[in-house]
């Protein structure tokens, strides 16, 4: 089992930057990508970044160059840096963590990222 629970949205402006974190806790054995997913109201859940247990990324191509996923081991927490942030990337911030062998994935309860114009 893993516990995810993020934390760190809010109110921005836009072009403004926001950090959030995503504090996990519990089993890590199997885990092989840890990663950001965003929902806004009326879409659906879509990708914003992942990083594997070897540290490689991946970005949505909207967020790569704004966005920077990272995590800290000792830690145990995943972040995700977002800059030039826009009123389109408003939505909820979920973090997961997903089991390369059963494929199962774990979910935060999402923190809410709101970008005025």
């Amino acid at each position: 089992q893993v516990q995810l629970a993020e934390s760190g949205g809010g109110l921005v402006q836009a072009g403004g930057s926001l950090r959030l974190s995503c504090a996990a806790s519990g089993s890590f054995f199997g885990i092989g990508t840890w990663g950001w997913y965003r929902q806004a109201p009326g879409k659906q859940r879509e990708l914003v970044a992942v990083i594997t247990s070897g540290g490689s990324t991946d970005y949505a191509d909207s967020m790569e160059g704004r966005f920077t996923i990272s995590r800290d081991n000792a830690k145990n927490t995943l972040y995700l840096r977002m800059n030039s942030l826009k009123p389109e990337d408003t939505a909820v911030y979920y973090c997961n963590a997903r089991n390369a062998w059963t494929k199962y994935t774990y979910w935060g309860q999402g923190t809410q990222v709101t970008v005025s114009s």
